[in-house]
């Protein structure tokens, strides 16, 4: 019975360790994709705290492939001290994906407070060239989210670049993809984006927060089972074998 379980174990530890493997690269993925992310909407952040979790997310997807590696050799080995040690391990990063996500959701509620501080100085700071920064990033959120202005295009009007062009146009950037001919004049406002960039900024940024809230939940499920199995194939491991009774007067 105690060697029954000690194989299960050692069974669904080497299924883990390759889990692990695959969780590596899936946490590598989110956590360049967060940067990847925050490189176009930067400008709309007082601070960078977005990346700690990006940066913490990558450290762990390198762990896991580590941890994978050394939990495989020991569990095939049954070594007392790598078994031991990968638990160890397994134990800090569990405890890390843990305060991932309570710092992830503290600053995915911090999102929407940085970008109403900042998202009205970045379109003031717009000057419609491509060596501008911020006229990059606006241009971009705009054709991306297909929104126009801060809460409406109507906002374009209070911008120094609107002031100084005087041509009665926001960016083109504002135009609807279906619209070839639009080139973002208040006249024609049925070919502009309706809805305003900021509550779009700020959707966009709490997904992001959240998938690195799932991922990091997830993986420390998997995790907690490893961990479990680990605790399993230790004990069972040390126990003295079992011998076999042979009561006397018995015959062969």
């Amino acid at each position: 019975m105690g060697q029954c379980g000690i194989t299960s174990s050692k069974t669904v530890l080497v299924f883990l360790n390759m889990i692990f493997w695959a969780a590596a690269g899936i946490l590598c993925y989110v956590g360049a994709y967060v940067f990847i992310t925050y490189d176009n909407y930067d400008h709309f952040f007082e601070d960078v705290y977005t990346l700690i979790p990006a940066v913490v997310i990558i450290g762990v997807g390198a762990l896991l492939f580590i941890i994978g590696l050394i939990g495989c050799c020991a569990t095939v080995r049954e070594s007392y001290c790598g078994l031991t040690t990968f638990v160890i391990i397994l134990s800090m990063v569990f405890v890390t994906e843990v305060a991932m996500v309570i710092f992830g959701y503290v600053y995915r509620a911090k999102v929407e407070d940085d970008v109403n501080k900042s998202i009205k100085n970045v379109y003031d700071q717009y000057n419609g060239t491509n060596s501008n920064a911020q006229s990059r990033a606006i241009d971009y959120i705009q054709t991306q989210l297909q929104c126009c202005g801060i809460q409406n295009y109507s906002d374009w009007q209070a911008t120094p670049w609107f002031k100084e062009s005087k041509t009665n146009s926001v960016p083109v950037s504002c135009c609807k993809r279906t619209v070839l001919a639009c080139t973002g004049s208040l006249t024609r406002a049925q070919d502009l984006y309706q809805e305003g960039c900021e509550e779009l900024v700020v959707k966009k940024m709490k997904e992001i927060m959240m998938y690195v809230i799932w991922a990091a939940l997830t993986f420390a499920v998997f995790q907690m089972l490893g961990m479990l199995c680990v605790f399993v194939v230790l004990r069972r491991s040390r126990d003295p074998p079992y011998e076999l009774l042979v009561t006397e007067g018995t015959t062969a």
